[in-house]
């Protein structure tokens, strides 16, 4: 059976074209539960022209392995995830609005992460401190400081992006005008952290894991390749899973197999292979771990009183969206959210057969509300 090559290094991964990536020192950070980098980058892409006072900015937070590259610019022609929804005359008018995408600390996009050198030159690895949705917040704070940005017309996100916009709003009140919320809710639940979990052990069992210090050496991409498998599962609905593969067989494999043991694979499995090989070549092991912790770690309530107390400090209008397939973010998790927000506010809702990944995918059907509630 066929299984994901092992041929990324280290230094391979999250690669962007030369000049797409900008990158500001922002300096060092205690981070929430401890730990302490002396330095710390964060690398971000932008699309339209920051004003005079510093208010025309829409920030746009990616998700769990996505990048900065939310549309199209010069330096890196290459479609973005957001394609569809910023860029010139789109619902983020990148004519009227500045966008910032940053990449998040810990990850292997161009921020600092656990590939990144200390002081004396070798890599963070196992040393990179434990990194929350807060952290990265505070952090993509002191970049727009730096920027010269003043306030934010809006901040939007999904899955992870969304747990960052929805931190943003709790964090800075009086920053934030609007906040876009896609796929997430108030804190991650317990069937969340589970998967989660699952996928974090997945790298930590590679024997090549080496306690996090594999740089160098051969690096534990068997086991980020399982990761994905599961996170991707979770990703998809069985509707189309069922519907694009069904029981059918991988060309001329045969999933009986012959000789008392399976020689082939259904097409499904052949998916999931293919979707484990792509992420291995572009990502980080070390990486997935922090910002997959990350993801669990998000609850808005922490250390305020619970999520309602939270949420009651929220100033930014709210533009709450669930996929009505996601079984991941479940709708129901969105209708919670919109209701911890003071007003009276109703989740839209992105119709798509996929799952979660319709928050990637489909996000343009709701162009006129994106519009409308955030402003726009």
């Amino acid at each position: 059976m066929s299984t994901p090559a092992l041929t990324a290094a280290a230094n391979d991964f999250g690669h962007r074209p030369a000049g797409a990536l900008r990158v500001r020192e922002v300096g060092g950070h205690t981070f929430e539960a401890g730990g302490h980098l002396p330095h710390v980058e964060i690398a971000y892409e932008t699309w339209g022209r920051l004003n005079a006072a510093g208010d025309n900015v829409v920030l746009v937070a990616h998700a769990l392995t996505g990048d900065s590259h939310v549309a199209t610019t010069e330096a890196d022609p290459s479609p973005g995830w957001w394609e569809a929804l910023v860029g010139p005359g789109r619902p983020v008018d990148t004519d009227r609005w500045f966008v910032v995408a940053p990449a998040m600390v810990g990850g292997c996009y161009g921020s600092t992460g656990p590939a990144s050198a200390d002081p004396d030159g070798r890599p963070w690895g196992s040393r990179f401190p434990f990194v929350t949705i807060r952290d990265a917040v505070r952090l993509e704070r002191r970049l727009l400081g730096a920027l010269g940005v003043t306030r934010l017309q809006a901040v939007i996100g999904g899955s992870m992006g969304g747990a960052r916009a929805l931190e943003w709003a709790a964090t800075f009140p009086e920053m934030v005008a609007g906040v876009g919320v896609f796929a997430c809710g108030a804190e991650t639940t317990a069937e969340q952290i589970a998967f989660g979990q699952a996928q974090i052990k997945a790298i930590e069992n590679d024997p090549d894991f080496a306690g996090g210090d594999y740089y160098g050496l051969r690096p534990p991409l068997q086991g980020l390749a399982l990761a994905r498998r599961i996170a991707h599962i979770t990703y998809r609905s069985e509707q189309e899973l069922g519907f694009r593969f069904g029981r059918e067989k991988q060309g001329s494999e045969e999933p009986l197999g012959a000789a008392g043991r399976r020689t082939g694979r259904y097409q499904v499995e052949s998916y999931l292979d293919h979707q484990a090989t792509k992420l291995i070549s572009r990502f980080d092991p070390n990486a997935y771990l922090v910002v997959a912790e990350a993801l669990i770690s998000h609850d808005v309530g922490r250390g305020r009183g619970g999520a309602a107390r939270a949420l009651g400090r929220v100033a930014a209008r709210p533009l709450i969206v669930a996929v009505d397939s996601d079984r991941l973010y479940l709708p129901a998790q969105s209708e919670e959210l919109a209701r911890m927000i003071p007003g009276d506010h109703r989740v839209r809702m992105i119709s798509s057969p996929i799952g979660h990944d319709g928050f990637l995918t489909s996000a343009q059907q709701l162009g006129d509300e994106i519009r409308q509630v955030l402003r726009l």
